[in-house]
């Protein structure tokens, strides 16, 4: 088809240099589906070969510790995705004896791997014809062939993966797959496209309609929440503070904080040690504190906003079991957490 063999061509001339384009090892391939899920390639690029050069194989992935594992990760967000990542590896060393699984109905038993993830895995890796469905090629197929068709609807998931799966080269699935990825992360990108240079402009429905802009179409997000959240950094006489693991599921599980206090309405500082929560926290104990940032600190996340303020509580000793400050760095964090410590810095 025109559409297949334009692209590829076009990728054959205009692909990025990218380190993971010059091997077809699985777990290479998977290492950076994993991490450029939702992350842009400037940004997760030090991050995959951060984690090339600790983990070099499978093996030495699955033997981490997930401390280990997290704190590499951090900055990158969705931290599910690194839980996972150290998972599979850990199934794929011990229970696959480090041998990759080479389809895509294995591939996609992984932990964390989804349609996208294993389409490409198995087209580049092993040349089966999977196609891949991301936003890019949402965003290709919905303008070159005018789909109106939400891209988030379950509809149009399945109409998008009908569509990608006729159009694949099933003699080259996996240069083509990158094509199409590729062509729509530098060329028909979501805003200012290059329509003028554009080798499909002359049969793209959303050029001669003028559509650019409103395809491809998306339902509404989910309501974004709102919360308050109040860090209590602690610092002992003897230099130690309290840090602690959120065990539980939802954001950064399995990372460390300092001891939260979450609020319906921002805390001022003149009921700070007035709050129950704080009260209840330090019991009989004298403290003194003081507020780093007066204003609340947004950090968006994908579905709530958290309004951050970090109050620093001065004690002789700890209410309960503390490490030294000068530990804290080699702990997993958010990076909302990580920002405050590095800003803080000489100040602990």
């Amino acid at each position: 088809m025109k559409f297949t063999e334009i692209l590829t061509y076009w990728y054959s001339d205009n692909k990025r240099s990218l380190p993971w384009r010059t091997t077809k090892n699985p777990y290479y391939i998977w290492l950076s589906e994993i991490i450029m899920q939702q992350t842009q390639i400037k940004q997760g690029l030090p991050y995959y070969e951060a984690f090339v050069n600790k983990f070099p194989t499978v093996f030495d992935l699955a033997n981490a510790e997930e401390q280990d594992v997290l704190k590499l990760w951090q900055g990158l967000g969705y931290y599910s995705r690194a839980r996972n990542l150290h998972a599979s590896a850990k199934y794929i060393a011990r229970e696959l004896n480090g041998i990759f699984p080479n389809t895509y109905k294995e591939i996609i038993k992984l932990k964390g791997v989804g349609d996208y993830t294993a389409s490409a895995i198995a087209s580049i890796c092993f040349d089966e014809p999977t196609a891949v469905v991301d936003g890019n090629v949402y965003r290709v197929l919905s303008r070159y062939f005018g789909i109106d068709t939400p891209i988030n609807s379950t509809q149009g998931i399945k109409e998008f993966k009908a569509l990608a799966t006729t159009l694949i080269d099933t003699s080259n699935p996996g240069d083509y797959n990158q094509a199409v990825m590729e062509f729509g992360a530098t060329q028909c990108k979501p805003k200012n496209p290059y329509c003028i240079v554009c080798p499909l402009k002359d049969s793209c429905v959303a050029v001669q309609k003028g559509k650019i802009d409103v395809l491809p179409v998306k339902l509404k997000k989910t309501k974004v929440t709102k919360k308050h959240f109040n860090f209590l950094v602690l610092i002992s006489a003897d230099k130690k503070t309290i840090f602690e693991q959120r065990t539980s599921k939802g954001i950064w599980q399995n990372l460390y904080q300092f001891p939260l206090i979450e609020t319906e309405k921002e805390l001022l500082a003149d009921s700070f040690k007035a709050h129950p929560k704080v009260s209840s926290f330090f019991k009989k104990m004298k403290f003194e504190f003081s507020l780093y940032n007066t204003s609340e600190l947004v950090h968006k996340l994908s579905h709530q906003h958290l309004y951050t303020k970090f109050w620093i509580v001065q004690v002789n000793e700890l209410p309960k079991l503390g490490i030294p400050i000068s530990e804290i760095k080699t702990y997993p964090t958010p990076i909302l957490i990580g920002n405050f410590i590095d800003e803080f810095g000489a100040s602990f």
